[in-house]
């Protein structure tokens, strides 16, 4: 361990087995994160068919895409630690499975008209497997594709799972749009909402078929063969001062995922169609739009962090949105739909510089004998606090302010947030991973 501690060995693996890795990685994330754009989309719909009687059904809605979060970092804990000591590849054939197995339900489930308030607690049951899934996957493919990763290449390698996060949103919000604008409203609420949760099948089998058929991480088989691996890597991370500081770091970098991830493309469709009044059409216009934006932008960005380092990619996104957060958002309602395309993707672009670099940053601050749990908790108690509660956050704040600015004012808040958090931090984009 001391070995393993004070000399990290870069990993040499071959273009091949990488693309493999990746691929592996990236089918994964794609499944795992594919209901949030149906979420998005679909939230009116949904909230008819589970909250029938509500007049406030879509904030009902939101509301159970929060408490999944509050799952994640339990997920996270017990998957990161069985990761962390039986290896990653088995714990991530099983969160994709559990994940797919959650959506798919969700496709199969009976209305409030057929059982009543029966329906909504299955619904949010679902979602709590759901998020204990998502908690055990996100630190866990990211961690695996940075451990398989060339060297000089993490930033690059990692920021291609984030690729795969963002085309997952943009297919299941196309995917809802499409059929929503075939079927109709009286035919979706009938049997169409079904459908692209019943998707999940084939996406989980896919995803399960290619990680059975890829092996553990160097890193962690390093650690095994020298006896290294933690019995407790979790409680062995509290007793670190360095590992408890960065997981403190974990908690609040990721605070502009929140305006990000979550507000601009989780809920946008949503806040445009239902209080700038643009139509269903156009809302998913403007997303699709800034989606394919980010999806283009964040490997320039990984592999930038390559070069300069995480610390000043993700700081500069953060400067850059505190700045155009407002404009960009004042831009969006306009109510007219070129202008809000150009706002919406100016904040996808600045936002690729956090999103594509904030993952390899966390992985980096973590030696392998307690990557996956460490990581894994600061960030999923993140997501919670600050991710998962942002569109429940904005259509409560908005309905009580009656301003539609408040998303703008949120993006300058967790940008700033972050600007201070990433300040502490100590770069190690240009030295090996550590395994001890």
């Amino acid at each position: 361990m001391a070995t393993l501690a004070a000399q990290p060995v870069p990993n040499a693996v071959d273009s091949r087995t990488a693309r493999k890795i990746t691929l592996a990685g990236c089918v994964g994330i794609f499944a795992e994160l594919y209901d949030n754009g149906i979420f998005g989309f679909m939230a009116g719909t949904l909230g008819t068919v589970f909250f029938h009687d509500s007049k406030n059904a879509v904030q009902l809605v939101f509301l159970g895409y929060a408490v999944s979060f509050f799952f994640r970092p339990l997920g996270a804990v017990i998957c990161g630690h069985l990761g962390d000591r039986i290896g990653r590849q088995r714990m991530l054939v099983f969160v994709i499975l559990l994940i797919s197995a959650a959506t798919a339900a969700i496709g199969v489930l009976p209305t409030y008209a057929s059982i009543g308030i029966a329906a909504p607690a299955l619904l949010i049951l679902l979602r709590v497997l759901q998020g204990f899934s998502v908690g055990g996957e996100a630190s866990g493919a990211m961690s695996f594709l940075a451990e398989h990763a060339p060297e000089g290449k993490r930033g690059l390698f990692t920021s291609y799972a984030q690729i795969a996060s963002f085309l997952s949103l943009l297919t299941g919000t196309l995917f809802a749009a499409a059929l929503t604008g075939g079927l109709g409203a009286d035919r979706m609420e009938s049997y169409g909402w079904r459908i692209p949760f019943l998707l999940a099948v084939p996406l989980g089998i896919t995803g399960i078929y290619i990680r059975k058929r890829i092996s553990d991480t160097p890193n962690f088989l390093r650690l095994r063969e020298a006896d290294g691996v933690s019995r407790n890597p979790l409680k062995e991370a509290f007793t670190s001062a360095e590992h408890r500081r960065a997981m403190l770091l974990a908690l609040f970098i990721p605070l502009m995922n929140g305006s990000g991830y979550y507000v601009l493309f989780t809920f946008m469709p949503t806040f445009m169609s239902g209080d700038l009044h643009f139509t269903k059409v156009q809302g998913l216009l403007v997303t699709a739009t800034s989606l394919v934006a980010i999806s283009i932008a964040i490997p320039y960005m990984g592999r930038l962090s390559d070069w300069v380092g995480r610390k000043k990619v993700i700081a500069g996104a953060a400067i850059a949105m505190a700045i155009a957060g407002i404009p960009c958002y004042l831009l969006i309602g306009t109510g007219s739909v070129p202008l809000a395309i150009l706002g919406a993707c100016v904040m996808a672009v600045i936002f690729a510089g956090h999103t594509g670099v904030i993952h390899i940053l966390l992985v980096e601050l973590f030696p392998t004998r307690v990557r996956y749990s460490a990581y894994g908790l600061g960030y999923n108690i993140s997501s919670a606090l600050f991710g998962g509660t942002a569109p429940l956050l904005m259509t409560y704040l908005i309905d009580k302010t009656g301003s539609v600015y408040v998303p703008a004012f949120y993006a300058v808040l967790t940008a700033l947030g972050t600007l201070i958090a990433v300040s502490r931090v100590k770069d190690r984009a240009h030295q090996p991973l550590r395994d001890a």
